[in-house]
């Protein structure tokens, strides 16, 4: 049986902002085992929501606990190996970043400082969270560049961000987030700002890396075709919530949510070719003006009255995942049903 490393139990986070206070994370429960990759995956932006980030950025953000001021964790347990990290001290936190959970965050380019070199920047996280110092922090520095694939490491060390290629960029930032080797790594969409080519690199590389040094990956991405190749289980959120978890066959080949099956319709298929592309319908949802009922009522074409009046709960399927849909819930009591009736 796998041993559970992470476990995320009815975590909520808010954002404080003029227009009302934006629930960008409502009631998420999630488990990470060691060793395994967890896709979160849900549409880009958060309706009018005046936070930099994503809703599903949140969600990993709020785990590191580096969410911008106006916002905070409301609600929740977020247990690291049993201890629950959302009590700890920004002391204790600065330990936990790095040593136990590192993050890649979306664009190098405005993660790495552009006044340091990238050998300066490597030492510092080093130096910080292990007990390498000096010419032995240098080395481990051009270790990780050689383990993340950069071509001559001991000359990139002395070069300046804007020196390398955005690959390259976000190799340097994949080294640094495994210099300390950290149990869990978040990787928030670390191939956004890279060409198709790159980006089929850098995730060989993660995966590559992933197996070689038995950690566990939280995968952040609006991509599905990332999700599919990559990650053992998928979470499917949306309005800050989750809609459906399981493998990715469970999802992509027996989707029970009707966002889910709206995403997966909108995705691009060399078998259609000529064909339009069907997108989800409606806009996304406004976190200020959130309904009653499931988020996504208002864009579902087969939605249902007590859809917009209550929130569904999470039921299991009968492959064994999980959705939160009145529909679901509608089709396992029918199925009941005529069990019952043919006994």
């Amino acid at each position: 049986m796998s041993e559970t490393i992470l476990s995320v139990k009815n975590l909520c986070t808010s954002f404080t902002t003029e227009k009302g206070e934006v629930m960008a994370v409502n009631g998420v429960s999630f488990n990470l085992d060691k060793g395994k990759i967890l896709g979160i995956v849900g549409e880009s932006g958060c309706g009018k929501s005046v936070t930099s980030m994503s809703i599903l950025s949140v969600t990993a953000y709020s785990i590191m606990q580096i969410l911008e001021k106006n916002g905070s964790i409301k609600q929740g347990e977020v247990l690291f190996k049993g201890e629950d990290i959302t009590k700890l001290s920004e002391k204790q936190m600065r330990a936990f970043r790095g040593k136990c959970c590192s993050i890649i965050f979306q664009d190098p380019m405005t993660s790495l400082n552009p006044v340091f070199t990238i050998g300066n920047q490597l030492k510092e996280a080093i130096e910080l969270h292990t007990e390498r110092k000096g010419k032995e922090a240098e080395a481990r520095a051009v270790e990780m560049l050689t383990l993340v694939g950069v071509n001559e490491p001991e000359k990139r060390i002395k070069q300046y961000p804007y020196e390398l290629s955005g690959g390259m960029r976000q190799r340097v930032m994949i080294a640094m987030a495994l210099a300390c080797e950290p149990d869990i790594l978040i990787a928030d969409e670390p191939t956004t700002a890279l060409d198709v080519t790159i980006q089929a690199q850098i995730l060989e590389l993660m995966q590559s890396l992933q197996k070689k040094l038995g950690m566990a990956i939280i995968m952040v991405t609006h991509d599905l075709g990332v999700i599919a190749d990559m990650c053992d289980e998928i979470i499917v959120m949306y309005g800050g919530r989750v809609c459906e978890r399981g493998t990715a066959e469970d999802i992509f080949y027996r989707p029970a949510h009707e966002y889910t099956k709206g995403l997966l319709r909108s995705i691009p298929n060399v078998d259609r070719i000529g064909e339009k592309l069907v997108p989800v319908p409606g806009t996304p949802i406004n976190l200020l003006n959130m309904p009653k009922g499931c988020a996504f009522c208002p864009r579902c074409e087969n939605a249902m009255k007590i859809c917009l009046e209550e929130q569904a709960p999470e039921v299991q399927m009968p492959d064994g995942h999980f959705a939160s849909c009145w529909l679901s819930v509608k089709e396992l009591m029918e199925n009941q049903k005529g069990a019952g009736s043919n006994e």
